[in-house]
């Protein structure tokens, strides 16, 4: 599995139509979706999923009005429920010698809350891009466990970070051992090695996603989001992660440059802790995508990021209405490699 900065030939997005996923905010969030486009304008192009083709002919006069370049979509007419194609779309890989890209199904459980009936509507999410083989056109393999794409994260050299909150909750495999979850990542991503974290943020249904807690900038650089707050309930919880990450080490034996993110702190209208990070970035090939959350910390998060990224162009999406759905960026987007 590549890393994210290496080069990208699109990125995959859903336009969303879901009220229940976004109530009362659908219109400003398709507004912030035309944001998100413009964006990626020069940087790569796109792969937009829509239901059909009264909603194609909605989304272009939406973006077209908003000086997108329709000639940079593609769009692609199928039945979807949400707009997490990070955790229900393909995980790319690729084989540098041969020039060979693949991509890997991984089963998707709706976060292994199908009991409940808002996630149960995601379930169909599953066979989405089973159904768009003949668009991607690569290779496919299917491991036939549950696994989302939020849920890893890898350096490009063979490090993969994730949770054990996550990947080895009882409600996503519960057959698997630690050591069978390694071989898998081992066997379908190229992991040589991986790190695994505790928990992640309060409130979060993915259930520690590492893509709200650590991601990395470069193949020895993480950046971790850390609460400064010991009152604050995700302080035990992103201090335990950044231990952790301390005592880590890379491909090469070598300790990672650790770097603090800020965190932002929201809540819902409900009163309800909203799992809000700055870590939900998005990496594209001239362009950086970061969440902001209204926050008086998000210009601080901002400056370390074009810190991070100084050949790139650091664009921030206001995500406070997009977080009324679980998820920010990164959870919406994802990447197919380019050589």
């Amino acid at each position: 599995m590549p890393a994210e900065w290496q080069k990208h030939s699109s990125v995959w997005l859903a336009w969303p139509h879901d009220k229940t996923t976004f109530p009362n905010r659908l219109a400003v969030v398709e507004k912030l979706y035309c944001q998100i486009i413009m964006a990626l304008k020069g940087s790569e192009t796109v792969d937009l999923l829509v239901l059909n083709e009264a909603m194609q002919a909605k989304v272009e006069a939406l973006l077209k009005n908003a000086g997108a370049d329709l000639e940079n979509i593609t769009f692609h007419t199928t039945d979807y429920a949400d707009v997490w194609t990070r955790d229900y779309g393909p995980v790319f890989v690729s084989n540098p010698e041969t020039k060979e890209l693949a991509w890997v199904k991984w089963g998707y459980n709706a976060y292994g809350k199908a009991e409940d009936p808002y996630f149960s509507d995601l379930l169909k999410d599953d066979k989405v891009f089973l159904g768009l083989r003949g668009a991607i056109g690569k290779r496919m393999f299917e491991p036939e466990i549950v696994l989302e794409g939020g849920a890893v994260e890898t350096n490009g050299e063979g490090v993969v970070l994730t949770t054990e909150q996550c990947l080895l909750n009882p409600n996503r495999n519960p057959h698997l051992s630690k050591t069978e979850m390694d071989k898998y990542l081992a066997d379908y991503l190229g992991a040589k090695k991986v790190i695994w974290l505790k928990e992640g943020l309060t409130n979060d249904h993915t259930d520690g996603h590492i893509d709200e807690l650590a991601r990395f900038v470069n193949a020895t650089t993480i950046v971790c989001a850390y609460e400064d707050n010991p009152q604050d309930p995700n302080f035990p919880i992103l201090d335990a992660n950044y231990r952790l990450l301390q005592k880590a080490a890379d491909q090469n034996g070598q300790p990672f440059t650790l770097v603090k993110l800020p965190m932002p702190h929201m809540a819902y209208d409900d009163g309800k802790k909203a799992p809000v990070s700055y870590a939900n970035f998005y990496i594209g090939n001239t362009v950086v995508l970061a969440a902001t959350f209204r926050d008086p910390n998000d210009e601080n998060a901002l400056s370390i990021l074009r810190s991070c990224f100084p050949d790139k162009k650091v664009v921030a999406i206001d995500c406070s209405d997009i977080i009324y759905g679980g998820g920010a960026i990164h959870c919406m987007t994802q990447q197919e490699p380019g050589f």
